[in-house]
């Protein structure tokens, strides 16, 4: 009986220990499991971590470039000649009127009126005459005249607002000139009001045309003199090529003069329209004014 407690105490404890160690080895399983569990999930978490990184970092410089981009394409449409005008000065210039300038509107006008004056009085009509075979006429000084006028547009637009708005009166006083002329050569008011529509289709046309002109090669600028100019009758080529010079080297010498002075002087000194070195520029002495711009 006592041998039989004894086996039964052994299997009991033998049986204890199996289960103990079955629960031992599912709980280390199970350990293990959740640490595998735990490392993967860190592994992965890690993982998104860096691709999140990624994402935003390329978002970044994506943001970066798109921005210098955009910076770059703005300053590359932005000309020198165009201002930065606010928006109540869009306004007012949209319903006609003009807005704040850099210099005087006064001092402008007069430098216009200048400028004008330094194209009629400064010019060799007899010579211009001679040497294109043009009839002393109203119409010949008109052409010669409209020729040095769009000129000092071309040049003067350069100058942003300031030189726009300068330009109109430029043609302004070139209108009023002309029919002041018209008037003393006799010309009565309905014949008068005949030719300056004539001349007003004339110059709006050459403008086009010389605009045209000056921005690619001789072929286009001398088509187009000879449309004008000599209204498409021209026997000797020289004479054609002789005024595609003139206009080549005038808007060189505009070009080399300084800006500011031009709007607030409007001093011209034009280049003659033969001379022994063509190569040659010269400049005029820098002009001087006082505050009035007189």
């Amino acid at each position: 009986m006592h041998r039989l407690q004894v086996r039964l105490g052994s299997q009991i404890a033998a049986c204890g220990a199996v289960r103990s160690s079955t629960a031992q080895i599912t709980w280390h399983r199970r350990c293990s499991n959740i640490n595998q569990n735990r490392r993967t999930f860190t592994i992965a978490l890690k993982d998104e971590c860096k691709s999140l990184q990624h994402k935003t970092a390329a978002k970044q410089i994506w943001r970066t470039l798109h921005t210098t981009h955009k910076n770059s394409t703005t300053k590359d449409e932005l000309r020198p000649s165009e201002e930065e005008v606010g928006t109540f000065t869009k306004i007012i210039e949209a319903m006609g009127f003009t807005g704040p300038l850099k210099y005087n509107k006064w001092k402008i006008k007069i430098a216009a009126l200048r400028m004008y004056t330094c194209c009629v009085e400064r010019i060799d009509y007899d010579e211009f005459f001679e040497k294109c075979s043009l009839p002393d006429t109203l119409n010949s000084w008109f052409l010669v005249t409209q020729l040095h006028v769009w000129m000092c547009m071309v040049r003067m637009k350069q100058e942003g607002r300031a030189g726009k708005y300068m330009c109109r009166f430029i043609v302004y006083s070139m209108w009023e000139d002309a029919e002041q002329r018209g008037k003393v050569m006799g010309i009565d008011s309905g014949a008068m009001k005949t030719t300056m529509r004539a001349l007003t289709e004339i110059f709006y046309a050459s403008i086009f045309g010389y605009d045209e002109g000056i921005t690619s090669d001789d072929r286009v600028l001398a088509a187009a003199l000879w449309r004008n100019i000599f209204n498409m009758h021209c026997d000797d080529p020289r004479q054609l090529e002789l005024i595609v010079e003139y206009v080549r080297k005038q808007m060189q010498y505009l070009d080399s003069l300084n800006g500011e002075d031009l709007l607030l002087t409007g001093e011209v000194s034009w280049r003659p329209l033969v001379e022994t070195d063509p190569q040659s520029i010269l400049k005029p002495s820098t002009p001087t004014y006082n505050d009035e711009g007189l």
